[in-house]
């Protein structure tokens, strides 16, 4: 039996990739809307793209981090008030919804993984319009509502810290990066193939609504990440050099500690994503990173014979 799905923001980093991983089931009918195709914003739109559609995966969001700092009010009319109109509109037509939040719900001052249920307490404009979502999502659709909270995500589709790595490995000798903010870089396919299972399950009645984090096992640091993304593409992951948040002052804060815990993908009847660095390895493999990969090793940074 064919299914119906509506994927929003579905020319973003992750939209695209949720695009290409149900494009895959035969049994299901999906329609991608863009931005430009879609305001969340505006509730007539909403209401009508969501009808005739079984489950919607809401991919659209403000995600400048940093602008939010600047503009809280135009980030919360995306992420919090058109995440309240598309469960308004899901709730009246009967259509479960998978929303994607984040990690920046939390303040980052714990030590050991957020639990789905843990205090949350945004350090930043950016986290408070993200929980303004999760909230509209837990108040309008207690039963047949999804939260999956994501970070520190990169892909082929969209400006992102890996590519950004590779890019500046062809132009620079050595790179600053942060070393003392812990999180989960997570691959925006994994994740992408972890929603279509999700929405499945959901749809069969196997995995109760609430809030589940699909984020990668394991974490590590910015540089972390940087040195790692370097040693797999052939490249000297000495040439990254580690320092503090404070070196680079942004308009927004950080968590220090983004790591999230995964406990309630077992409810689900679904195991929780692999570790960071083995979605990385397949992650390099995609066209788009090997390609910037080459270009950086034929500027001359190989790794030391």
């Amino acid at each position: 039996m064919t299914t119906s799905w509506l994927v929003t923001g579905a020319r973003g980093l992750l939209g695209q990739d949720v695009l290409a991983e149900l494009a895959a089931d035969p049994d299901a009918a999906v329609t991608g809307l863009s931005r430009d195709q879609l305001d969340i914003t505006d509730p007539t739109a909403v209401r009508a793209a969501v009808t005739g559609h079984r489950l919607v995966v809401n991919c659209a969001a403000w995600t400048d981090v940093d602008g939010a700092e600047r503009a809280e009010a135009a980030a919360t009319a995306v992420n919090g008030s058109g995440v309240r109109h598309l469960a308004h509109a899901c709730a009246d037509s009967g259509a479960l919804l998978l929303h994607i939040s984040t990690d920046y719900v939390f303040p980052g001052d714990a030590r050991r993984p957020c639990r789905e249920n843990a205090p949350t307490g945004p350090v930043n404009a950016y986290g408070r319009s993200k929980l303004a979502g999760e909230h509209a999502v837990a108040e309008l659709l207690p039963s047949t509502g999804y939260i999956v909270r994501t970070a520190w995500l990169y892909g082929e589709h969209g400006p992102n810290f890996v590519a950004t790595m590779l890019l500046l490995a062809a132009r620079r000798e050595t790179l600053d990066v942060v070393d003392d903010q812990h999180g989960q870089p997570t691959w925006s396919r994994a994740l992408a193939r972890q929603l279509a299972a999700l929405g499945r399950a959901a749809l069969a009645g196997r995995a109760p609504a609430g809030i589940y984090h699909g984020t990668a096992a394991a974490h590590t640091t910015w540089c972390g990440l940087a040195r790692e993304t370097f040693r797999l593409s052939g490249l000297d992951p000495e040439r990254i050099r580690p320092v503090d948040s404070d070196k680079f002052p942004r308009p927004a804060a950080r968590p220090a500690f983004g790591v999230l815990g995964h406990g309630n993908w077992l409810r689900a009847g679904l195991a929780p994503l692999p570790r960071w660095d083995e979605q990385l390895t397949a992650a390099l493999k995609a066209p788009a990173f090997a390609a910037l990969a080459a270009e950086a090793r034929t500027s001359g940074g190989r790794l030391p014979a």
